[in-house]
């Protein structure tokens, strides 16, 4: 099972405050963790949203906002993707993560679909094209 691990923003995050060496290195040797229990994916931090843009939609219409955004507790400051076998696990690596800030701070992880949850609807036309998709993304 994949799931996305997503850092919520702070404040601290949000005005561009960057980790200190002691943070970076915590995270690192948690990262490393990861990769060698061959759990993690991917995993990136994100600029403030000062440095983004939201795009809604409406019927056939598109307005661009540009950052930032108000509430930081609904913000994203990074993620990661991780294969492990059932949410429990990813609660438990979680648990085990250093504080990614220096105050209060807040992970949500959340599982990523795959071809198979979406039944009849993904048809084999529909996974076929998945496939050449993936196979050109991990050929990049």
């Amino acid at each position: 099972m994949r799931f996305m691990v997503i850092v919520k923003a702070t404040p601290a995050s949000e005005a561009g405050q960057m980790p200190d060496e002691k943070l970076l290195a915590a995270m690192g040797k948690f990262n490393e963790e990861l990769v060698n229990a061959g759990v993690m994916k991917a995993g990136e931090g994100l600029h403030p949203s000062s440095k983004g843009a939201r795009v809604k939609f409406s019927g056939a219409s598109r307005t661009v906002v540009d950052g930032p955004f108000a509430e930081s507790k609904e913000l994203i400051a990074g993620f990661w993707i991780w294969n492990v076998n059932s949410l429990e696990e990813a609660v438990a690596w979680v648990k085990r993560c250093p504080n990614p800030h220096h105050e209060d701070s807040e992970i949500e992880i959340r599982q990523i679909f795959e071809a198979e949850d979406f039944g009849a609807e993904f048809t084999p036309e529909l996974r076929e094209q998945e496939d050449r998709l993936r196979e050109r993304i991990a050929g990049a």
